[in-house]
């Protein structure tokens, strides 16, 4: 079963950010802690960590689109 990574609320003004750049693929393994996208607000940029070690399964938000927090921006199965 899939697991969300869902965007995170970045600061009490922030209601929506942007995905700038996916720095993993679908299909990519990545470790707990591993920088998997950068996302972009107005008044900074953030670094979006992988929340557990699996293998990133799909991106539902792609680079250069906006979401609200708690969108759903893409889905890892757990190792």
């Amino acid at each position: 079963m899939s697991t969300p990574i869902k965007m995170p609320n970045l600061g009490a003004e922030t209601d929506e950010a942007r995905v700038s750049s996916w720095l993993k693929a679908v299909g990519d393994s990545v470790m707990e802690g591993e920088v998997i996208a950068e996302i972009e607000t107005e008044k900074a940029n953030v670094d979006l960590e992988m929340p557990a070690t699996g293998r990133l399964v799909e991106i539902r938000v792609q680079a250069g689109s906006d979401a609200k927090v708690g969108t759903v921006l893409a889905l890892y199965d757990p190792a």
